[in-house]
């Protein structure tokens, strides 16, 4: 779930007392990755589904306060836009029938929603870009009222230097067009799955998991369109990556799907996050370090497309996952548990594979495979473990699914 925050204007001490903050517990979290602090329990799953409420015309229905105020429940939470909601799931021991008790908690929230938004005359729908948003549904009167989006808006058009947004997706068709806030990422839904890892398997984990990012967006692709134009298979990848674009202002953009593989652990990503992003939302906070909140709240701000995340079980049991986030919202439940099996047991099988796979597939390789599975879906081919460029639905059919079932049956 997003961090919420308590203010939408900040000074320059908020920033120089964040960074000394940030700095500060980025150095403890690395204390306790070398002093075994950090969980080492066995793999659990854990998922995110944002919804779109529609009303009987199919179109947005801004609607989400009602819908909150009414299910009183935390975990259903607001999205940036007022007809976006997000559904949590409880995260499961990965064993036994966890992908049947991860589907049913989905289902049962799910439900529930879908039960309040009737009341509401509305309903939920779960697709990557839903086709009939239009760009009068992208604007700053449906942001949700909640200080953490006005800031984001703010600093990210701050970087800007106030220039306007600008979308550029060719495809089938080309749409190009400026923007003059970040609404546009309203338009891009996604199913996130999560996985906890153990501090030794987690550079293995976060790069296997670029690895399947390609085949994997190609297996989930669902949203071509935008705007009434068909521009990629899914569509949703370039959009949120310049929806919230910074330019040139910084080395790296808020949205990416990195710049290499993870060397010795993921820690390398959070010193990262000290170097290479600005902070957005300096929002000082009376948590011990311990907490690591800072940390927490700057890597929310920073979308990789593979993300690794420091969470909590109890106050003394911090733990790490990596969030999974190619995957589009929908069609339905049954179709993400199936793209969550098979990444859960390609993604096991790939940790435990004794060879060392980076020198098999380099990183450029999987980055193009990446884009080129959002570009063409089913139809892409793609680098490969074996040095072969092939269609990734022989990479699937061949070599990823039979992944799964053994990683699935470990």
């Amino acid at each position: 779930m997003g961090q919420d925050i308590a203010a939408t204007r900040f000074t320059e001490s908020d920033f120089a007392a964040f960074r000394e903050r940030l700095e500060a517990e980025t150095a403890l979290l690395a204390r306790w990755f070398a002093d075994g602090t950090l969980e080492r329990g066995r793999p659990t799953a854990g998922c995110e589904l944002e919804t779109w409420l529609v009303g009987p015309d199919l179109e947005p229905a801004p609607r989400v306060e009602a819908l909150l105020n009414r299910l009183d429940n935390p975990q259903v939470v607001p999205e940036l836009a007022t007809f976006i909601v997000e559904i949590n799931g409880d995260p499961v021991p990965l064993r036994g029938d966890a992908l049947s008790r991860l589907e049913a908690g989905l289902k049962l929230t799910f439900a529930r929603c879908q039960a309040v938004a009737a009341g509401l005359d509305a309903r939920i729908a779960m697709i990557g870009i839903l086709p009939t948003v239009r760009p009068a549904h992208l604007t700053a009167a449906f942001m949700t009222p909640r200080p953490r989006y006005r800031a984001l808006n703010d600093r990210i058009l701050a970087l800007r230097d106030a220039r306007p947004l600008t979308l550029d997706i060719g495809g089938r068709d080309r749409l190009v067009l400026e923007w003059h806030d970040v609404m546009l990422e309203a338009a891009a839904t996604s199913f996130q799955v999560h996985l906890k890892v153990t501090p030794e398997q987690s550079a293995r984990a976060y790069n296997a998991s670029k690895m399947l990012s390609g085949p994997m967006v190609a297996i989930g692709a669902n949203s071509p369109y935008l705007f009434g134009r068909d521009l990629w298979d899914e569509t949703r990848v370039p959009l949120f990556e310049q929806s919230v674009s910074v330019g040139d202002a910084v080395p790296e953009e808020r949205v990416s799907f990195g710049f290499r593989y993870a060397g010795e652990s993921i820690l390398e990503t959070f010193r990262s996050n000290l170097v290479r992003y600005p902070v957005l939302m300096p929002q000082l906070m009376d948590e011990p370090p311990e907490r690591l909140a800072h940390l927490r709240l700057h890597n929310g701000t920073i979308w990789r497309w593979n993300r690794p995340l420091i969470g909590f079980d109890s106050p003394d049991c911090p733990h790490l996952r990596i969030e999974h986030r190619v995957l589009p919202a929908g069609p339905s439940l049954p179709d993400m548990i199936a793209n969550a099996a098979l990444y859960f047991g390609a993604v096991t099988d790939l940790i435990a594979d004794p060879e060392p796979l980076e020198q098999k597939l380099p990183f450029a390789d999987a980055r193009q495979g990446f884009y080129a599975c959002a570009r063409d879906g089913l139809d892409a081919r793609i680098p490969w473990l074996d040095g072969q460029v092939r269609p990734v639905a022989e990479v699937l059919r061949e070599d990823l699914l039979p992944r799964a079932r053994r990683g699935l049956s470990t």
